[in-house]
């Protein structure tokens, strides 16, 4: 009989032993009611149940659009996907707006105790939410700030599930879809922005290209009036070197020749005559020239004294002879007066006719 005992409360303490056995995962915790009353957090490892008296507290998960129920609390982080939900922004356009947040459970007693369904009261909370926040702000906002939607949705989710044990560590919008006739409008908006940039760009092209040719016409020209100055210059240094160099040559030509006649005994009649007449040959090249030596201009004064004193006897013969001959010797006097000095014999070369 008293064997019989032992084995039966050897079995039963066997029993108990695996029935109270319980190894939780690594990352979980299972939450262990004593007596229906919160008693512990099993943590990750072997843990020993009292049978009949400790039992695990079953929690309400999500994972995706299905909801499944477990013993064991999951502390990793949990992605959490909504559905589209309608949203109607400060101007009345009417959005359709799909969520996505990233929360963490950091106390599992409180998501158990403190919220009835943790995951549904997250999901309703995110909507109503998201719906507050997009109707403060316009269509163009919504679209153009979603960083800032999301940092406000974050902000008042993680401040709303703190108290449940929860962290919300962030929160995305995954789409944004206007109405058809919303985005029809855009798309055209859109078509028109970038047709006006492109006349704006070409616009900016052709006053460019107009500048740089202007630029370059003006250094063009630049460049040519500086190379017509240098050339004006360059010849203006040209004419200026050969006059000089032909003064020098004249210089010294003259100088030569002064030393020849020196060097011969001076400037004979003989060697001024001679001169004379090279110089009258010089003066008489070329067409349609005519020289009148400088001998014959005595010969020319006397001849149109004559011809004027003639021209006037008609006109004066009333008058008394001696008048005529008053006016004659004074016009032979200005002839004289008006013809050059006479040249010395000794200085001015012989003609053939003295000769």
């Amino acid at each position: 009989m008293g064997t019989a005992l032992f084995v039966i409360g050897a079995v039963a303490v066997v029993f108990a032993m695996v029935k109270g056995l319980r190894i939780v995962p690594q990352a979980k915790v299972m939450v262990v009611e004593r007596l229906g009353k919160f008693h512990s957090v099993a943590t990750s490892g072997p843990n020993i149940l009292i049978p009949f008296f400790d039992s695990p507290r079953v929690m309400e998960m999500r994972v995706g659009n299905r909801y499944y129920r477990s013993h064991l609390v999951d502390l990793r982080e949990q992605v959490m996907g909504f559905e589209t939900v309608q949203a109607i922004t400060h101007d009345n356009v009417t959005m359709e707006v799909g969520s996505v947040i990233y929360y963490q459970i950091v106390d599992a007693a409180k998501a158990l105790y403190a919220v009835e369904n943790l995951a549904l009261a997250i999901e309703q909370l995110t909507m109503t939410n998201l719906r507050n926040i997009m109707g403060g702000l316009t269509l163009d906002q919504t679209l153009t700030s979603r960083e800032t939607v999301n940092t406000k949705l974050r902000m008042v989710l993680d401040e709303a599930t703190e108290k449940w044990g929860v962290k919300v560590t962030r929160v995305e919008l995954r789409e944004i879809e206007p109405p058809a006739a919303i985005k029809d409008a855009m798309a055209k908006q859109m078509t028109a922005e970038r047709e006006r940039r492109a006349e704006v760009t070409k616009a900016e092209g052709d006053k460019s290209a107009a500048i740089l040719q202007a630029e370059g016409e003006k250094i063009s020209r630049i460049l040519r009036a500086e190379a017509e100055r240098d050339a004006e210059v360059a010849r203006a240094e040209g004419r200026k070197r050969a006059t000089l160099l032909d003064a020098e040559a004249k210089a010294e030509a003259t100088r030569l020749v002064f030393d020849a006649v020196n060097s011969g005994g001076g400037a004979t009649p003989e060697v001024l005559a001679l001169r004379y007449m090279e110089t009258l040959q010089e003066l008489g090249k070329g067409d349609n020239k005519m020289f009148v030596p400088y001998e014959a201009t005595t010969a020319l004064g006397s001849i149109a004294m004559l011809k004027e004193v003639f021209a006037k006897e008609g006109t004066t013969q009333s008058q008394p002879a001696s008048g005529a001959a008053a006016r004659s010797a004074q016009a032979l006097s200005r002839t004289l007066q008006t013809q050059p000095p006479a040249v010395p014999v000794r200085n001015r070369p012989a003609l053939p006719s003295e000769e």
